[in-house]
This record gives structure tokens, sequence and C-alpha cells, in this order.
């Protein structure tokens, strides 16, 4: 693979850095971490955007979150169709291996992903109906949340998507068969969370009441 190429060198300092201090400091952790595997209480799926640090937002520590990001953190239905499948793969793994108590869905303000679907379905950005739209066509995966804002009024339009594909993820959540039966059981709760990247703020979706301010 001729195209690979070593890391930036700011990103070697920063490598050398973290081991000198943080590794160095909590050695005996992450040996133990190393040895006895992961055993995460929740799994987050976020978006991509670089400006949600999910560990952060929680303080989580290292083997504390499984985490999981695409674009505009979004769940597709239920489709063992044979395609690659990223995060239904992930989301499998996490309630079937794992085990985990908890899958919460993070959105966020600005979000990049849910303007792109909202300018798709409004018809301002015609190169994402393109069928070679990677983008496009993993955002026709939100389209029904759209159809449920479209009559929002412009200036509010896009805070209540970006709420729709938290809405939508859960939903589709619950196509998964071993998903269901674990929340049916009990044995795991669904999260919804939206989160202001400039505020710092932070809403759960709470049934009957919409989103609130945690």
């Amino acid at each position: 693979m001729e195209q690979a190429k070593p890391l930036p060198s700011y990103l070697i300092q920063r490598f050398h850095g973290w081991r000198a201090t943080t590794y160095a400091g909590n050695k005996a952790w992450y040996r133990r971490l190393a040895e006895s595997g992961q055993h995460p209480r929740a799994m987050v799926i976020s978006c991509c955007d670089s400006r949600v640090h999910v560990t952060s937002i929680f303080g989580a520590d290292e083997g504390e979150f499984f985490i999981h990001r695409n674009i505009a953190n979004l769940v597709p239905p239920y489709s063992p169709d044979g395609e690659a499948h990223g995060t239904s793969a992930a989301v499998e793994y996490a309630v079937t291996a794992l085990k985990v108590a908890h899958i919460v869905v993070l959105g966020h303000s600005n979000c990049g992903g849910v303007k792109g679907c909202h300018d798709m379905c409004s018809g301002i950005a015609p190169e994402l109906e393109l069928r070679s739209s990677f983008v496009g066509r993993w955002m026709d995966i939100l389209r029904p949340g759209y159809q449920r804002v479209e009559h929002v009024p412009a200036e509010a339009r896009l805070a209540a998507l970006e709420k729709e594909a938290v809405l939508v993820s859960l939903e589709n959540l619950m196509t998964f068969p071993f998903v269901k039966e674990a929340v049916e059981a009990e044995k795991m709760t669904l999260h919804g969370l939206w989160t202001n990247v400039g505020e710092g703020g932070l809403e759960q979706f709470v049934p009957g009441s919409g989103f609130v301010a945690v």
C-alpha cells in the first residue's frame, strides 16, 4: 500500500505525551482492560462530527462506553439483506455479545448530515439524490423524519430535524429483534439525547413531553 504515509509529527508528539503522562500514571488500569476485555455499560451512537466529544461530555473513562459514530447518528431499520451494515453490526455486537444495559442515541446542533438531508428532501441538493452519493443514500434513513417536520417554520426546521434523527434511530432500533427482546425483558433501555455544541446544553427525550433539558 504505497499510498500510506507516516503520521504527521504533531500526532506522534501527542502520542508520546499521552504515553508519558496519562498512560504512565494508569498503567495497571490499562493492562487490566487489555487482559479482562471490555465490559461497557452503555453503547453510544453519535455523529462523526469532530465537535461531538462523547467521553468528555459524560466524563467517561476507557472501557466505559462502546461508541459507534456515523453521519447524523442514524440507525437504519433492521434489514438482513446481505449488504455491508456497519451500524447494524455494531448494534448486534453491543446487544448480543457485550450485553450493554443502555443504548444512547446522541444528536447535536448544527449537524451537517442532517442539513444535507434537509437540503436533499427540499430539492436544493440534487447531487445527494444521485444513486452514487453515499451520503444521500445514508440520509434516506432520515426521510420519514423530514416528512414529520417539513411544515415546521423554516427557522426552526433544522433543529427539529436534528431531534427527529434521534427519534428515527430509536424507532429503527426497535425493529431489531434482539433489541426489542432485550428492551421488553427490561434487560436494556434506550435513551435519546441532543446536545447544543455552542451552549454546552443537553436535552433528553421524554415520552409525552418531547426533548427537555437535563
